[in-house]
Formats: structure tokens, sequence, C-alpha cells
């Protein structure tokens, strides 16, 4: 039996740092706070939590007072550095800088935005192609002062008041599909104003989802593991199994089940950009143990 793990699947090049970044203190430390899971896999908060990591909420960070809290690669509402300064809590930062610089534009158009309603013009609206209560979506909006209105698909465009002036945004992991998608019911259906678009989408994300369509028809059976808090995770999961409907979700490896791969000729093994390399390699060798491939 082949047992192949995807030279293209596991951490971001942002969770990579916002990892590197914790590590480094709590090896210092042995001590930090984080505002919200580091990463949307079990298995790794609990690995870095037993090295003294300890996850917490906002409101929890409200109570908080003098020590040291990571912001993870996902981003914060300017909110959260408010809190921080006002409690004298030192900020580690690991907001991914294709975040932080999409942050930086929506603010930046926000603002122009403010001031040419000072001198009689409209705000155009800030229209954000995402999750709802995802955490860099929270982050997004946050920019504008809680205005900005987020759709998660092309129905979410019947929630828009088109007349007006539109700028539209993605967050960054979402599919570049269904991105323009949005954009062309949008030019479609808008009958007056501007309409302005700006792809956001982390390429890193989105070309790798061809590049795992193509992993997967490459191998008999695939196991896909991610957490389940992953968005990504379930996007990319999705779009295996719509190329080898042998495609199997777990989050731990104990959740295998040896029936899927029992006579079959090559495994595949691919995960989310929150899915550690580790555990992807424990999945393998499980997998070759239950064969008899050791």
């Amino acid at each position: 039996m082949k047992v192949e793990i995807d030279s293209n699947s596991g951490f971001c090049f942002g969770v990579v740092t916002a990892i590197r970044k914790a590590e480094e203190e709590l090896d210092s430390t042995g001590q930090l706070y984080c505002l919200g899971d580091i990463v949307h896999n079990a298995s790794e908060v609990d690995r870095l939590c037993g090295k003294g990591l300890k996850t917490i909420t906002h409101s929890d960070l409200g109570n908080l007072r003098n020590v040291k809290v990571l912001l993870r690669a996902h981003g914060e509402p300017p909110a959260t550095y408010s809190t921080a300064h006002d409690n004298n809590i030192e900020i580690i930062d690991a907001t991914c800088p294709v975040v932080l610089q999409l942050q930086r534009r929506i603010k930046q158009a926000y603002d122009e935005g403010v001031e040419a309603e000072r001198h009689g013009g409209r705000k155009p609206l800030i229209v954000i192609y995402g999750k709802n209560g995802h955490a860099e979506v929270n982050g997004l909006v946050g920019q504008t002062n809680g205005e900005a209105v987020v759709i998660q698909d092309a129905e979410g465009i019947d929630t828009l008041d088109l007349d007006r002036d539109i700028l539209l945004y993605s967050q960054t992991t979402k599919s570049l599909e269904g991105f323009r998608e949005v954009v062309e019911e949008i030019k479609r259906r808008k009958k007056k104003g501007k309409f302005e678009y700006f792809d956001t989408i982390c390429r890193q994300v989105a070309n790798r989802m061809e590049k795992m369509r193509e992993f997967a028809r490459n191998h008999e059976v695939v196991i896909f593991v991610s957490g389940a808090k992953s968005s990504n995770g379930k996007v990319l999961f999705e779009k295996c199994r719509e190329v080898n409907p042998r495609t199997y979700l777990i989050s731990e490896e104990s959740q295998l089940d040896p029936a899927w791969t029992e006579g079959t000729g090559s495994v595949g093994i691919c995960g989310a950009t929150s899915t550690p390399l580790w555990l992807m390699e424990k999945v393998g060798d499980i997998i070759r143990r239950q064969h008899g491939e050791e």
C-alpha cells in the first residue's frame, strides 16, 4: 500500500508564524494567553496548552491585567487593541500579513467615506464576502465601526441596498469561484451607483484547492484531516470528495476506520490550512500499521 501525505496541505504561513511566536514565548516564560483558539484544530491546541498556552475569550480579556496575550493569524478589531492598552496587556501580534493589509484597506476606505459624508456626500456601502461570525470577518467589520455588511453567498445580495455605491472585499480564505459568482450577480442586478470589487483572497490558500483536487484524483482513498471548527477544512474536504467519493473526513486519528482502506493500493492524506503536519504523519503511520505496512 502506498501512503502519501499531500505536500500542499497543512499550515499556511500565517498559522506557522502564530505558532512560532507562541512557542518562543512559552519556551521563555512557560505562560501565554491566546485570544481564541490559536488554530482551528483541537489536537494542535491541546499540544500547545500542554506547553502553557491558555485560550481566552474577549470577555476574559477585559478582566486580565499586566499579562501577555497573543493575537492569532485571523486578526482582531480595533476594540481589542483598546482593551489591551487600557489593561496594560502586552500584545504579541500574530495577525497574518495578508489579513493585516486587508484590514488597513477597509479602514482607509471607511475613513474616506466618513470624510466624504462630512462634506455632503454619502458613504459607500462596504460589503465583505465571508462567513458571518468568523474571527477574521469580525476583525474586518471592526475596521468600519461595525457598519460593513457581511454576505456569505450570492443569496446575501438580497440584503444589500444596491442603489448605494458598493465596495466589495473578501475574507482571505474564501473561494475564488464563490467571490466571482457574487461579483457577477451584483453587476447583473445593480442599476445605479458605482460598484468596485477587490479580490483579497490569499493565493496560498486559493491555489491549494486545485492542487488538492488533483492529489485526491491520484489516490484510491483519501483521508482528509481537519478540525471540526475549520471553515477552510469543510470547503477543501468537499472539493476533494467531488473528484474522489472515497474521501473521508476525520479530526483525529482515533476516528480512522480500517475498512476504509482495506485492499487499497494507494491512500492519500491531506488537510486544511489549520491541520498540523505531525497529525497527518501520525494518521499515515496508523494506516500503515493497520495493514501491516510497518
